[in-house]
C-alpha cells in the first residue's frame, strides 16, 4: 500500500511524499518506529524506490520523496534563464530536512541515489541530530566540469519527443539512445516510469531546463568537505559500470569518519534497477548492523 503525504518544502514549495506500508499495517505508524527516507536521483521519482521499499518496510517505516521539479511535486520556476536558485543545493537539502521534521522521521536512515545521495549527505552533515545512518548510491563527490553540462544540453536536444508510446520511450532510453553502449533494461525502465501521456504523446514529468539548473551545482562544485562532516555510519555503493569510479568511491569511504564500501558487479548507474537482488544484498547487512535509536 502506498499513501501520499504532503510536505511543505523550502519557500513554500508543495512536495509529494509517499509512504510504503503493508496493507495489513495500521494507517498510522507506531510512535518511535525506525524510519527511512529515500531520495531519488535527477529526473527520477519517489516510486522508483518501490522495489527497495518492499523489503525495507519489514523493519522500518519507509517514506520516499518526490523532490522539487520531479514526480508529482511542485515545479517552481527558476529565477531566470540559467539561474539555479530554485533548484540549488540549499533548496533540495531544506526540502529533505522539512520532510524528516514534518513527517516525524528522525532519527532517520537516508538512502539516496545520485543527486538524492548528495542531498542526503549534505543533510547528514548539517543536521546530524536528524540522521542515524546513510547510504550513498553511485554519486561522486568531485565536480564534473563544464563539459559535462554541455554534453547534457546536447543530449536533451536529441530526445525524440514526444514518444508515441511509453514502451517506445523504454526502448529508446534502454537501447537506441546513442549514450547507451549496450542494451540497458534498467535504464529504459527508469525513464519509462518518468514519462506521462500528454495530448501529443509521452513526455517527461520534469522540465529538462530545470534539470540542467539542478545539476549546475555539482557540475561546478566539489562536495568533499561536507562529506567529511558526516558522522553517522555510511555505506558507499557503486555499480561496476556506474558513474562513480572505484578509486573515488574508496577515497570517499576513507574521508568518511564511519564509512563502508560495497560494489555491485555488472551494474550501471541505475543499479537498484539493474540488479535489485544484488542491491539488497549489498545494503541490507549494513542496515541490519545499524541500531537506530527508538
Amino acid at each position: 500500500m502506498v499513501r501520499r503525504l504532503d510536505v511543505t518544502g523550502a519557500d513554500g514549495v508543495r512536495l509529494a511524499a509517499w509512504e510504503f506500508r503493508a496493507a495489513a499495517e495500521p494507517s498510522q505508524p507506531p510512535s518511535g518506529e525506525p524510519a527511512a527516507l529515500l531520495l531519488h536521483g535527477l529526473m527520477g521519482r519517489a516510486l522508483h524506490w518501490s522495489g527497495t521499499a518492499r523489503w525495507l518496510g519489514a523493519s522500518r517505516r519507509v517514506v520516499a520523496l518526490d523532490q522539487r521539479g520531479h514526480g508529482l511535486s511542485e515545479r517552481p520556476p527558476a529565477a531566470g534563464h540559467g539561474s539555479s536558485i530554485a533548484y540549488g543545493r540549499e533548496a533540495f537539502v531544506a526540502d529533505a530536512e522539512a520532510a524528516v521534521e514534518q513527517l516525524g522521521l528522525a532519527p532517520v536512515t537516508l538512502i539516496g541515489h545520485s543527486m538524492g545521495a548528495l542531498t542526503a549527505w549534505q543533510l547528514a552533515a548539517r543536521r546530524p541530530d536528524l540522521v542515524a545512518a546513510l547510504v550513498i548510491c553511485d554519486m561522486r563527490a568531485s565536480a564534473l566540469g563544464e563539459a559535462s553540462q554541455q554534453e547534457w544540453e546536447d543530449w536533451f536536444r536529441r530526445w525524440p519527443l514526444p514518444f508515441p508510446t511509453q514502451d517506445a520511450a523504454r526502448r529508446w532510453f534502454g537501447e537506441d539512445d546513442p549514450r547507451v553502449e549496450r542494451p540497458d533494461p534498467g535504464r529504459g525502465e527508469f525513464f519509462a516510469e518518468v514519462m506521462h501521456e500528454a495530448d501529443d504523446g509521452w513526455r517527461p514529468l520534469f522540465s529538462r531546463r530545470q534539470m540542467l539548473s539542478a545539476r549546475e551545482t555539482w557540475v561546478h562544485d566539489a562536495h568533499w568537505e561536507e562529506l567529511a562532516q558526516v558522522r553517522c555510519p555510511t555505506l558507499v555503493v557503486r555499480g561496476l559500470d556506474g558513474e562513480l569510479g572505484r578509486a573515488e568511491a574508496q577515497e570517499m569511504v576513507r574521508v568518511l569518519p564511519a564509512g563502508q564500501y560495497a560494489e555491485i558487479p555488472d551494474a550501471g548507474h541505475y543499479l537498484h534497477y539493474d540488479h535489485p537482488t544484488a542491491w539488497r544484498e549489498a545494503v541490507e547487512p549494513f542496515l541490519d548492523g545499524i541500531k537506530t535509536p527508538v
